[in-house]
């Protein structure tokens, strides 16, 4: 019989999803205000500086991602010291339906591109949930890498499928997106919810597990 926990994890659904392809040269730094969406940004080539407003500022590399179950906002920069812009006021490109690209100006043309990869999921849970006010309000993905290694798998290949715009890239990545959220949610709870009390611990009874 099947634990509560795991028929949660198995209805997590996305409803609406928005990606997408920034290509940002330095000197750049943008703004994402908070939304209520979980949010995730993956770093697929250069690097960029991360700061949240509950969080100082931390490096993230090639192959790093974050994911912000709650939406909140933070500032991503090629350098500290950059006044940072909205990215709502950043021109896009529609690639395909929900599919959008960002390509910064600059006066060095020649300089490569940072090359972030983002995103907006709205999960089919309500935002109160326990499960949902449990998560903190960043999530490193390398840090649970250890616990997972699907999950920096599941990144790579929705970047790469972003990057070669082949036909069907909207819906193949949705479906990328539903696994990766499902994947973040439970290498977290392996990794951080281990102990024996709490919601985590609650739902995982087989008495209490028919209170929910």
């Amino acid at each position: 019989m099947r634990d509560t926990l795991t028929e949660i994890l198995l209805g997590l659904r996305l409803e609406g999803v928005e990606y997408g392809r920034c290509l940002l040269r330095a000197p750049w730094a943008v703004a994402t205000s908070a939304q209520p969406a979980a949010l995730f940004l993956f770093v697929a080539q250069g690097g960029c500086w991360l700061r949240t407003e509950t969080t100082e500022w931390t490096y993230l590399n090639a192959g790093d991602a974050v994911l912000f179950p709650r939406g909140a906002s933070y500032v991503m920069a090629s350098s500290q010291d950059v006044p940072a812009v909205d990215k709502a006021t950043l021109a896009r490109r529609p690639v395909s339906e929900n599919i959008y690209l960002v390509n910064s100006e600059s006066k060095e043309s020649d300089i490569e591109p940072d090359v972030l990869f983002c995103g907006a999921m709205h999960f089919n849970l309500d935002p109160l949930h326990p499960l949902i006010a449990i998560m903190p309000d960043m999530m490193r993905a390398s840090d649970l890498a250890k616990r997972d290694p699907s999950v920096p798998a599941l990144l790579e290949a929705m970047e790469r499928e972003i990057s070669l715009d082949r036909i069907g890239a909207c819906g193949i990545l949705a479906r990328l997106a539903d696994v990766l959220a499902a994947t973040i949610i439970r290498a977290w709870i392996e990794c951080a919810c281990s102990d024996s009390s709490g919601w985590i611990a609650a739902v995982r009874c087989p008495h209490s597990a028919r209170c929910w």
